[in-house]
């Protein structure tokens, strides 16, 4: 995105949104139980803190240098500066990330993470903000074009997917039959595919096709058309109903206004950050 249309995006936000925070810091300095607890400790602080894995490009990614970078950072900080406050944003393992948000130790999620009912029982989600969808990343020609589950489902089919993910749900429900190996990020997945330690890698398919772009003189193949419906959505704590129509207001706004698109050509649309990873 130029400088001059971020700059006018942020203007926006900050006019619409800003002044809604203010408010709901002041109205809880009028009353001793807050109705908007969350957003009390991010005016408190001055930093909004978000959780994400940083092994997600290129949603979430991180730099040779060590720097976060990806349409989710991107996202996440023109959060922080629509609120008027500064991002924190801690990495950690995906399976970590519900339990910290529980705890109260981040304020929110951003990290590809898709909305289910099983997570929306624990935590709300607003969104989503990204569609996806499953694929299958490998170097094996059959199962890159599989266009049903059923045509790998096999006892000899070793497939590795992102521990406490919709991928490892996925795996478990509709390949019953392959063996399935659960990873800690997709640094560690991707390298069990090309090491041939596993037939083939599900995962989202942005990530899938961005595996396949990272290691072009590895012979890796991705499914074209997903497998499954992913609403990504942003998730924050329960019990602050303001919070979740901030950021739905929010989103609403970086939609309309063409923040979520710019952000989509900025990372989807091109390759140019490739040669930033490790």
């Amino acid at each position: 995105m130029n400088l001059k249309k971020l700059t006018i995006v942020t203007i926006a936000l900050l006019l619409f949104l800003i002044g809604c925070a203010q408010t709901n810091s002041n109205t809880a300095n009028a009353s001793a139980t807050s109705a908007t607890p969350v957003i009390d400790r991010i005016q408190q602080r001055g930093m909004l803190t978000v959780g994400m894995t940083g092994t997600m490009p290129p949603l979430n990614m991180t730099s040779k240098e060590g720097e976060l970078m990806g349409y989710e950072v991107d996202l996440a900080r023109a959060m922080a500066r629509a609120m008027g406050v500064k991002a924190q944003l801690k990495t950690m393992p995906f399976a970590e990330l519900l339990p910290a948000l529980e705890a109260g130790k981040i304020d929110m999620i951003i990290s590809n993470m898709t909305i289910t009912p099983g997570r929306n029982m624990k935590v709300a989600f607003v969104g989503p903000y990204f569609v996806s969808g499953k694929a299958f990343m490998t170097k094996k020609k059959t199962i890159a074009l599989a266009d049903e589950a059923d045509d790998i489902d096999a006892k000899n089919t070793k497939l590795v997917a992102l521990k406490g993910s919709t991928s490892q749900a996925f795996v478990e429900t509709a390949l019953p039959e392959a063996q399935l190996i659960t990873a800690k990020d997709y640094d560690e997945a991707v390298k069990m595919v090309l090491e041939d330690k596993v037939h083939a890698m599900v995962a989202d398919y942005p990530i899938a096709v961005v595996s396949v772009y990272r290691y072009p003189e590895q012979g890796l193949l991705s499914v074209v058309t997903t497998l499954t419906y992913e609403p990504i959505g942003v998730g924050v704590p329960a019990g602050d109903p303001l919070l979740v129509n901030w950021v739905e207001n929010f989103l609403g706004i970086a939609e309309s206004t063409g923040l979520l698109d710019e952000l989509k050509r900025k990372w989807l649309s091109n390759a140019d950050w490739l040669n930033r990873l490790p």
